[in-house]
């Protein structure tokens, strides 16, 4: 900082779709995505964070398949039309759903992975929801990531930070023998990779330094993150360049796959446990 700058301090909250973007923001600056733009590969693997980032970079929404929702963990209702992974090369962008254990493979030093997760610790752990045996392809493709040298970024917010060990719920998460689910039953499996959230993409933005204040929130904004920032004025510009561009964005993901699945659909064949499915009145929504 120019010593003949004075510190200006900052406060701002962030929702999570809003969070989420500053997170792909950040990344689709990030000098190691850059390179890979050019020279080498990235594989985007769906998720709305992830997608933000898709959209960003390659002006394509990915096809979001699981997520949490008032009725649990639930899936999409189509699993046809948009990518859910995307493989983006020499300006191309290729849908890779159906080989998308074999393009990981193919990925080099040069190249990025960019996932997300469903829960992280403070230890910088990530780990992803299965719903489907295996975690489909993801969780078949998941020990690749790191296996063939490619850097992989892990985009969470802070939103799925847990207040305990991420080793200790994927020992204990289970798909199979669970009793009653609101939703689909899940188990989970580890993501390795380099985590970025809010946090870390506010020190990527710009050079200041940040702390969460408070957690919470009503009325459309529940499970916003309020922050403190502080550093020159220019650096704090630079920031509150960026946050404007996030304030007010909505969740990023192909339209038609953000319509929830419902009993009966494609996902029942291998979903376990879901009380929809088996007509657990307590748990369909009225």
């Amino acid at each position: 900082m120019n010593k003949s700058e004075k510190t200006k301090y900052i406060q701002f909250s962030l929702t999570v779709s809003e969070g989420k973007w500053l997170i792909a923001y950040a990344i689709s600056q990030m000098q190691s995505i850059r390179h890979a733009m050019e020279n080498g590969k990235i594989i985007f693997k769906g998720g709305t964070t992830v997608s933000c980032v898709a959209e960003l970079l390659t002006g394509t929404p990915l096809r979001i398949c699981g997520r949490i929702s008032r009725r649990g963990a639930v899936s999409s209702r189509i699993r046809e039309g948009a990518a859910h992974s995307l493989l983006y090369s020499q300006g191309r962008i290729t849908d890779i759903d159906e080989d998308y254990e074999d393009r990981i493979l193919e990925l080099g030093a040069e190249d990025i992975m960019i996932t997300g997760a469903n829960i992280i610790d403070i230890h910088g752990n990530a780990a992803m929801l299965a719903g489907s045996p295996a975690g489909n392809r993801c969780g078949r493709g998941v020990s690749a990531m790191t296996v063939e040298g490619a850097k992989v970024f892990i985009a969470a917010g802070l939103e799925k930070l847990i207040p305990g060990s991420v080793h200790d719920s994927i020992k204990n998460a289970r798909r199979k023998g669970i009793d009653s689910s609101r939703g689909m039953a899940c188990g989970l499996f580890p993501v390795i990779g380099e985590l970025v959230t809010e946090l870390e993409a506010i020190k990527e933005i710009s050079n200041v330094s940040v702390i969460p204040i408070g957690k919470g929130g009503i009325a459309g904004a529940e499970g916003s993150c309020l922050f403190q920032a502080w550093g020159s004025e220019s650096e704090i510009t630079r920031l509150e360049a960026v946050l404007n561009l996030c304030y007010g964005k909505d969740i990023s993901g192909n339209a038609e796959s953000l319509m929830e699945c419902s009993f009966p659909c494609a996902g029942c064949r291998e979903h376990l446990s879901c009380g929809y499915k088996h007509g657990v009145s307590a748990f369909i929504q009225k």
